[in-house]
């Protein structure tokens, strides 16, 4: 499975009021790995930032004079994500700035229409109801070292994302699960400016009426079947060989 981790930046919260993107980070995994592969761009808006938007990405207009207009790159962008899953924080906010970008220009394209959505911030919130799941607030309780993010980046935001994903979503890379990676391609972390470690596994107390009640359990299925797997090693290797 291909999937695209993908985050913008723009001059203003609503696309709505004419604002643009200005900055879009890509960050490719496939079967749950990071291939070491990515799409970054900056775009010139042809319009002024809104109050604090140039705060938050530290983005200027004079930086971004001798970028090309999304025109310019729209073909190569839609041409990355092609047929891939788009991991997104929030993504109602992205795909509604992308898709107007796409709608000034001619082909009636869309975002949905090459690709499909995930929005990793609906799976944060059914893991943690009622918590901020901002990302940050995600690096912070995954354990995925974000100290180095000083100002929102579209590349460095996807990165981070993909490493909170994968931790969000149980971290089957961690424990092997993923399968190899496609032919001749190299397993690569996630390295801009340093890849953040995926949180340990927490330590579980367990009290003592559970212990109880557990070892009650064992002794019905003991009752009834004359063994429990639960049982020392030897013995349920013996039972499965004479089952």
């Amino acid at each position: 499975m291909r999937q695209i981790v993908l985050d913008t930046e723009t001059t203003g919260l609503e696309w709505r009021k004419g604002n643009r993107v200005v900055e879009i980070g890509c960050v490719e995994l496939v079967e749950r790995r990071p291939t070491g592969r990515t799409w970054h761009h900056y775009i010139y808006p042809d319009r002024e930032f809104e109050p604090g938007a140039q705060e938050v990405t530290g983005l200027t207009l004079d930086f971004l004079a001798d970028k090309p207009r999304f025109a310019a790159i729209a073909d190569e962008f839609l041409a990355f994500i092609a047929g891939a899953e788009l991991v997104i924080h929030n993504a109602a906010f992205d795909v509604g700035f992308l898709d107007h970008e796409l709608s000034l220009l001619d082909g009636g394209r869309t975002i949905g229409g090459c690709a499909s959505v995930l929005d990793s911030l609906e799976l944060a919130r059914q893991r943690f109801p009622g918590q901020r799941n901002s990302l940050d607030a995600l690096c912070r309780r995954l354990g995925v070292d974000n100290a180095h993010r000083q100002l929102h980046g579209a590349l460095l935001d996807a990165q981070l994302l993909a490493e909170v994903y994968l931790a969000l979503t149980a971290g089957q890379t961690e424990l092997g699960l993923a399968g190899p990676s496609p032919a001749g391609q190299a397993v690569v972390r996630l390295d801009l400016p340093r890849a953040g470690a995926l949180a340990p596994r927490p330590r579980v107390a367990v009290l003592e009426d559970e212990v109880a009640a557990h070892l009650a359990r064992v002794a019905a299925i003991r009752g009834r079947a004359g063994l429990a797997l639960w049982d020392e090693p030897e013995e349920a290797t013996r039972a499965a060989e004479i089952a």
